[in-house]
């Protein structure tokens, strides 16, 4: 029941950025130039999902757990830090620069568009560095 259910949201999410036009570059480097031709309209979008996942998160907390019943694992993190202030600026890069982050991405290279599929490309290589870089750091200390 789990994979089903994980299965429906990852198609609700997916079909909610289609639908959004959040997986077309264009319309997300329209919403990104406020000195240009600004597009707000995505900022409708996301403050839906916003409001959406702030409600989902405080009933989340006061449940405790999942629908499933499964605990639910918070993050032990709860400053801003120097790492997540860098990591948050280059994905705002890699935003602005390309016109898709992780989500969108994977939904329009699964329609094919090869823009969408050398971003995930240079994101699951980023990834791999990131691993590479914390190992050699955490070998050193």
């Amino acid at each position: 029941m789990l994979a089903v259910s994980a299965f429906a949201a990852g198609l609700l999410f997916g079909l909610g950025l289609i639908v959004s036009r959040m997986a077309d570059p264009a319309k997300v480097l329209g919403f990104l130039d406020i000195t240009g031709r600004w597009d707000p309209s995505l900022a409708l979008v996301m403050g839906g999902a916003v409001a959406v996942g702030a409600a989902a998160f405080a009933v989340a907390r006061r449940r405790g757990k999942t629908l499933f019943g499964a605990p639910i694992s918070w993050p032990a993190a709860t400053r801003l830090d120097r790492p997540l202030m860098v990591g948050s600026a280059i994905f705002g890069i890699g935003w602005g620069l390309a016109g898709f982050c992780p989500g969108p991405a994977l939904v329009a290279a699964s329609s094919g568009q090869s823009k969408a599929w050398l971003f995930f490309l240079a994101m699951l290589a980023g990834m791999a560095l990131h691993s590479l870089f914390t190992r050699r750091l955490a070998a050193r200390t």
